[in-house]
């Protein structure tokens, strides 16, 4: 004989299927917004749904900035707004996650922070066996790489655990007890002894006189034997290094002609109209070498993400108001931006150079994209090229430094996350 089940005990049944089914941020309701009938009380509903993290598709279309926990497979690590790397991880800033462990569609992924904090144990450069794993993360939907994300990420685990990396207790800043560097330098008891501990326009205001003092200022002409210098390539000694590129070229081959290369101005001499007179239009620290035909197609576009591929650059992109560099030297592009601000503050007869979050700058003194740039200078840390490049700077050519080299952090620290 058929088993007969009683009708209350199959409602019961499909009431609890129902319970476990409504997602988190869903209410069951009615005409109206009215419960619905036979629905439960949305306390109810609230309390089982607290109990399971949100997929990732769910946390895809819920980016408001409130709390959440997020369950997802790690694919690999953002780099930018459409690019996800699966190896060779340039650090430990960020993870991507997905519903599904071979995802490849970026539309499909969350971006997730890595507050310094928590890098050792859950960076994919320290860690690259996370790649494929399940993890619960918590933090705030918003976007990150102008990307539906989660920031200020607040807690990480292996699904089905409890295990987290809390971040550290620590005592905040006072007036007597500075913030925290993040990062040293060789100089910070000398060079940078009186910026030490300051954020904001203090610390803005300290290492433009620091930069600005003792300086030697180099003619236009000048640049082109310093660069040979700077930009050495480092397994040829005969070439250089062109910033967006990549290209290695012959010292000798330089010049206006096509596949020559000249000398690229970052910050772009439009913006502020300062030339190539001695000052800003010379200052080593933003002029690197370029293929002609790619510093023609940069012209004085400002820095953003997306466009056409471009031309002889391998991995740039531009188009009507923008321009975006090889992702290897994005943070180099960035720290390049925030140096002349601090150096060319208005005070020196020249107009005051400020970041903004505009494309599109024209002449004005400004250049932009602020919000880009200051991810581009978390994603891509100096490295070993950079560095040296500001020493030499530093020991040959104008004496003085680069401040965001030494210590990237302080991008942060005067203009904020």
């Amino acid at each position: 004989m058929p088993v007969v089940i009683p009708r209350r005990r199959i409602a019961a049944v499909l009431t609890g299927l129902v319970v476990a089914l409504v997602p988190p941020s869903v209410a069951l309701t009615g005409a109206a917004g009215s419960p619905a009938a036979g629905a439960l009380p949305v306390p109810h509903v609230a309390a089982a749904a607290a109990a399971a993290p949100l997929t990732v598709s769910q946390a895809l279309a819920s980016q408001s900035g409130q709390s959440a926990a997020v369950r997802g497979y790690v694919v690999g690590q953002p780099t930018a707004t459409n690019t996800v790397v699966r190896s060779g991880f340039p650090n430990d800033y960020a993870l991507a996650i997905a519903d599904s462990a071979s995802e490849t569609s970026t539309s499909r992924m969350l971006y997730v922070q890595i507050p310094s904090a928590f890098r050792s144990a859950w960076g994919l450069q320290s860690n690259p066996s996370l790649m494929g794993r399940q993890l619960d993360v918590t933090g705030s939907l918003s976007a990150y790489f102008s990307h539906p994300g989660m920031t200020s990420t607040s807690a990480f685990a292996f699904s089905g655990t409890s295990t987290s990396t809390p971040p550290p207790t620590t005592t905040p800043p006072t007036s007597t007890t500075p913030a925290p560097t993040g990062t040293t330098s060789p100089y910070d008891s000398t060079y940078y002894a009186s910026a030490m501990g300051k954020t904001g326009s203090a610390l803005h205001s300290e290492l433009h006189r620091i930069i600005s003092s003792g300086v030697t200022t180099l003619t236009y002409d000048q640049v082109w034997t310093a660069l040979k210098d700077t930009d050495q390539d480092p397994n040829n000694p005969n070439n250089v290094i062109e910033v967006y590129s990549g290209r290695s070229i012959a010292k000798s081959d330089n010049g206006g002609g096509v596949d020559q290369w000249n000398r690229e101005h970052v910050w772009a001499k439009s913006h502020g109209d300062f030339g190539t007179v001695d000052g800003p239009g010379t200052d080593v620290h933003h002029l690197r070498p370029e293929d002609v035909t790619v510093n023609s197609t940069r012209g004085n576009l400002d820095f953003d993400l997306g466009g056409s591929p471009v031309a002889q650059c391998t991995g740039c992109l531009s188009d009507g108001d923008s321009f975006e560099p090889r992702n290897a030297v994005k943070g180099d592009v960035a720290r390049m931006i925030f140096y002349m601000a601090v150096r060319w503050d208005g005070g020196d007869g020249f107009a005051d150079l400020e970041p903004d979050n505009l494309v599109g700058n024209g002449t004005a003194p400004a250049i932009g994209k602020l919000s880009v740039l200051k991810q581009w200078n978390l994603q891509d840390p100096p490295d070993a090229f950079e560095k040296r490049r500001n020493q030499v700077i530093f020991d040959t050519w104008q004496h003085n430094r680069n401040p965001f080299v030494d210590h990237p952090e302080w991008v942060t620290a005067i203009y904020g996350s």
